[in-house]
């Protein structure tokens, strides 16, 4: 359901879709399901002429098991909820698998900076590419990112991955996505920020291949040309 609004386009995107629409079909059933007793009963104890009113204490068994039968499913639904949290929040959030690239994401009021390997395959290097608001990453491939606030506390969410995760000011965060569908899709910022914070949004752009590959040659090659040419009154 969520896929229709939305395309899935990591390889977690579907087990967060999953659990999401469990938890809607649970709790649409039994709103549903309120609103039509509700009625019913507005209806059938409607106030009739020769027909005196009724005091219901519900202390009957009678009384009590329009509360207690429905307390009782409404827990069983709830556990069911509940282990499905506990397995998503495991895969994504606790479980790290071994990163095939990696990516640096730093915040701040606001905009985005991210950082890529270069042609070397390492953060930290001459030919990194650094970026404003613009991340490019290759399709199929399991990414390692580190989060950072340089500010406030913003929030890296980008819909299309069903990824969202707080930047917390004094905190080196690590996450993994592996993204699916190629293609340009949005970045936003979740969390208030400041005055500026609707306009906090970016890009993310996944390639196939051999378009990435194109990417990182060019990039990396005007990365190395700048970190080469000297400063203004150098030597």
């Amino acid at each position: 359901m969520i896929e229709s609004l939305v395309p899935a386009g990591s390889s977690y995107a579907g087990e967060i879709d999953l659990l999401v629409n469990m938890i809607l079909w649970i709790v649409g059933f039994w709103f549903v399901l309120c609103e039509v007793v509700f009625f019913w009963l507005i209806f059938r104890f409607r106030k009739k002429e020769g027909v005196p009113g009724q005091y219901i204490s519900g202390e009957e068994k009678s009384q009590k098991r329009w509360i207690t039968i429905p307390h009782v499913l409404v827990l069983v639904c709830d556990i069911f909820i509940l282990v499905g949290a506990i397995w998503v929040w495991y895969d994504i959030k606790q479980d790290l698998p071994p990163a095939q690239a990696e990516v640096r994401i730093i915040s701040q009021q606001w905009a985005w900076t991210f950082v890529h390997e270069g042609a070397d395959g390492e953060i930290g290097t001459a030919d990194d590419i650094t970026t404003i608001n613009e991340l490019t990453v290759q399709v199929d491939t399991l990414y390692h990112y580190k989060l950072e606030s340089l500010d406030v506390i913003h929030d890296f969410s980008v819909p299309v991955w069903r990824l969202k995760q707080d930047a917390i000011p004094g905190r080196l965060i690590t996450g993994w996505f592996e993204p699916t569908l190629t293609g340009s899709f949005d970045i936003q910022c979740a969390e208030l920020c400041g005055v500026g914070h609707a306009l906090m949004g970016g890009t993310v752009h996944v390639k196939n291949a051999a378009d990435y590959a194109s990417w990182v040659a060019e990039n990396s090659t005007m990365s190395l040309a700048s970190a080469a040419t000297p400063h203004a009154g150098g030597e």
